[in-house]
């Protein structure tokens, strides 16, 4: 009859091999050591509405939708990267295209609800009925943090929601709202006739407010996070933040380069960086060009080239700008959308939704650019070789800006870890 002893031992062996990972037990070894990039910023280009891979990054031979032949809307035409061909209204990008990365292999499982999508390209896992997940912008301003004071880490020029948001690691990692390039967060800005000297007394006023509370609260907890969120305010308003807003210090050449309203925000894009800025998110929606957007179901098709024209116009100067500023480097710039669009035309010529396999574009970062990631079959409708999943794209772009993709966030005392079991896209990291 075993002694309990020898019970014991038997029960925690049990539970040692029953709580281990199956690789551990089967004796396989350790994962493969992480790259680390040393990208210090990140630009999320955000074409929100799926802008088609076949009719930007991806193009496959041409279809018809008269004779409701499948395939690309455009021809392509070739690019500084020997055997990658663009749609031929990208002509800037194309000509430095060996300073970009094209994965064409990105694909997940949410084909016909575009918040879903959204979210899951930005978070990085599907929605959830228990716990709001952080977006990528709000992961890197908990883990970098801005580069310097006075300025925050996560400034989004898009849509406000929480998709973006930081979920369950506070609104302290969240972003600043811009909705003007011009004249910066308007919650920033002083009210007309408030001079410094107003100024400082109302804040002389908040200050006796905050003492008497702090030593009635215990200075903890609530009252603690409410004087911090009052501090970064008042640093933000200050003229280190501010005086990135304007734009008119920029060469007019300069300036009209990047292009229209969307090619501003990239320019004030670069700006941000250069103030300290870690994560910034720019979306080009801009339905009025086209009636639709991305979203090019029917006749919305039809002028998306204008759309295609604005984003290579902005991206590539961009590229260039930073390049000559010695940022491209140091800056990863990712051009994404929630998913692609078919080959096949609907009834009223345009496209569908696609999620089995879509482009998204990396540029500079300081990674292996000129390298183009995975293979669509004929018609790019699925993979053929080297998928990539979103919970991979996010590892590549935490490894690329010096995050460990396996280190893991609290959702109040449950870890989480910071992708969903992604995986870094190795051949874009030099050796």
């Amino acid at each position: 009859m075993p002694s309990r002893r020898d019970f014991l031992a038997g029960t925690t062996a049990f539970a040692f091999v029953a709580g281990a990972s199956p690789k551990l037990i089967l004796g396989e070894t350790k994962p493969a050591e992480l790259p680390r990039g040393k990208a210090e910023h990140c630009v999320f280009v955000w074409l929100g509405g799926g802008q088609g891979h076949l009719d930007t990054w991806d193009p496959k031979t041409k279809g018809d939708p008269k004779e409701k032949k499948p395939g690309s809307y455009y021809d392509s035409i070739e690019t500084a990267i020997s055997g990658t061909r663009v749609c031929e209204h990208l002509p800037h990008c194309a000509k430095i295209l060996d300073r970009f990365n094209i994965v064409r292999t990105v694909n997940h499982d949410v084909i016909d609800e575009h918040a879903a999508a959204t979210n899951r390209v930005h978070t990085g896992r599907p929605t959830s009925g228990t716990e709001i997940y952080p977006s990528i912008g709000s992961i890197v301003a908990n883990q970098r943090g801005p580069i310097s004071e006075g300025v925050p880490a996560y400034v989004l020029m898009g849509y406000p929601n929480v998709t973006r948001g930081p979920g369950f690691l506070g609104p302290k990692y969240g972003y600043v709202h811009l909705t003007d390039t011009k004249s910066g967060p308007p919650a920033l800005k002083r009210s007309v006739g408030i001079t410094d000297e107003r100024q400082a007394r109302r804040e002389k006023l908040l200050n006796a407010v905050r003492d008497d509370f702090r030593g009635r609260a215990g200075g903890e907890g609530f009252a603690a996070e409410y004087d911090a969120a009052i501090s970064a305010a008042q640093k933000l308003a200050g003229p280190e933040f501010m005086r990135l807003f304007d734009l008119d210090r920029e060469p007019a050449d300069l300036r009209n380069n990047y292009g229209g309203e969307f090619g501003q925000r990239c320019l004030l894009a670069r700006r941000l960086i250069e103030g300290g800025v870690r994560f910034i998110e720019v979306s080009h929606n801009l339905n009025f060009l086209n009636g639709t957007g991305w979203d090019v179901h029917n006749e919305g098709i039809l002028r998306q080239h204008v759309l295609i024209w604005e984003l290579d116009q902005a991206l590539s100067a961009l590229v260039l700008d930073l390049e000559q500023k010695k940022l491209l480097d140091k800056t990863l710039i990712v051009v994404a959308t929630e998913f692609g669009r078919p080959a096949q035309f609907d009834g009223g010529g345009g496209r569908g939704h696609h999620a089995k396999c879509f482009s998204i574009v990396l540029a500079g970062g300081g990674l292996k650019n000129g390298v183009t990631i995975g293979e669509t079959d004929e018609l790019g409708m699925k993979v053929e070789s080297r998928p990539v999943s979103v919970p991979d794209l996010h590892a590549t772009i935490h490894c690329a800006l010096g995050i460990n993709p396996r280190e893991e966030l609290f959702a109040g005392s449950r870890p989480v870890p910071i992708t969903d079991g992604g995986e870094p896209v190795r051949e874009l990291f030099g050796a």
